[in-house]
C-alpha cells in the first residue's frame, strides 16, 4: 500500500498541499483518515483561499493554489501536518487500485501510434497493463 510521511514526505510543500488535498477529496474507501478528518482537511484549507463556503459538490472540492502566496500555502501545510498530527496519523496510508483508461486515441491520432510502434516494436510492460492487446498487429514487424 502506498504511504506518505506527514512530517517528512519527500516532496515540496506545493505537492504535498495538493497531494493531500487530492487523498482528501477522492473516493477512497482504504485509507487511515476518517471522512470527517477529510473533509475538515479540505475546508480548512479551502478557507485560506476563499470566502465563500467550501463547495459540497464533489467534483468541485479542488484547491487552486494558484491564487494563493507562499504565506498560503505555508498555511496549509502547517494545518495538514497539524489536524492529521492531532488524530495521530503520522503517515498516511491508503490503497487505490488501477482505475480504468478515461480516453481512447482519436482516429486520427491511429496512425502515428502504428507508426510509433514499427520504430518501436518492444511494447512496454508499463504502459499498457497485461490484459491490453498489443496495438500494433502488423505481423511483418
Amino acid at each position: 500500500m502506498p504511504s506518505l510521511d506527514v512530517q517528512n514526505p519527500d516532496m515540496p510543500d506545493l505537492q504535498f498541499v495538493l497531494f493531500v488535498s487530492a487523498l482528501c477529496t477522492a473516493d477512497l474507501t482504504t485509507i487511515n483518515v476518517s471522512q470527517e478528518l477529510r473533509r475538515t482537511i479540505f475546508d480548512r484549507c479551502w478557507a485560506f483561499l476563499h470566502t465563500e463556503a467550501p463547495p459540497t459538490n464533489p467534483q468541485e472540492r479542488v484547491l487552486d493554489l494558484r491564487g494563493g502566496t507562499e504565506l498560503t500555502l505555508d498555511a496549509c501545510a502547517s494545518t495538514i501536518r497539524s489536524l492529521l498530527l492531532d488524530a495521530n496519523i503520522a503517515t498516511l496510508v491508503w490503497d487505490h487500485p488501477v482505475s480504468a483508461a478515461r480516453m481512447t486515441s482519436t482516429p486520427e491520432a491511429l496512425p502515428l501510434i502504428d507508426r510509433l510502434g514499427e520504430l518501436y516494436p518492444d511494447h512496454p510492460t508499463v504502459v499498457d497493463p497485461p490484459d491490453h492487446p498489443p496495438r500494433n498487429s502488423n505481423p511483418s514487424s
